[in-house]
């Protein structure tokens, strides 16, 4: 028999069912480590488990070419100079991923990492589905409405198309 309590999760007679399948959706910037912190404190308490994912995107705050001059050629050293910059930023973005990892083991929270390369939006509702993720959770700095029509909004698309819950860390 299945029934709904009043915070409307599914109950049975022996178990609550509730997120045991989190995916962690991070990128660089501040809000970060408080969205790991909201993550880690609610798999603690439901004896979940995270996927922390990291989409590596040219189109990002923290890319290091989303701010790439436009020019009427591009030279081979400077098109070696971006790669090599790219490569930095994976390596810097894996390195962030392996820190909160370590975070998640010392609080005694199952966890693993996965970092994709793309546009965010649609990997991070893709990764949830595949992975079976039952809540994502994520942040969102704020951005104007006005800069959120005009460029988008990476956690309004998932709250849109994602097959799961989104719970929102504001910063």
């Amino acid at each position: 028999m299945l029934r709904l309590d009043w915070r409307g999760f599914s109950v049975s007679s022996k178990k609550l069912v509730m997120y045991q399948r989190i995916l962690v959706a991070v990128d660089n910037s501040p809000i970060a480590q408080p969205v790991i912190d909201v993550a880690l404190a609610l798999a603690k308490a439901l004896d979940g488990e995270l996927m922390l994912l990291h989409v590596l995107s040219q189109n990002g705050g923290d890319s290091p070419i989303s701010f790439a001059p436009y020019a009427s050629s591009y030279s081979i050293d400077l098109i070696e100079k971006f790669q090599e910059d790219w490569k930095q930023y994976q390596q810097e973005s894996l390195q962030k991923l392996a820190t909160w990892i370590k975070q998640a083991e010392e609080a005694g929270v199952k966890s693993n990492l996965r970092q994709e390369m793309g546009n965010p939006g649609p990997i991070i509702c893709s990764v949830a589905h595949e992975w079976g993720a039952e809540l994502i959770i994520m942040g969102r700095r704020g951005h104007s409405m006005t800069s959120e029509l005009l460029l988008g909004s990476v956690s309004s698309y998932v709250i849109h198309r994602s097959h799961c819950s989104v719970h929102i860390v504001q910063f």
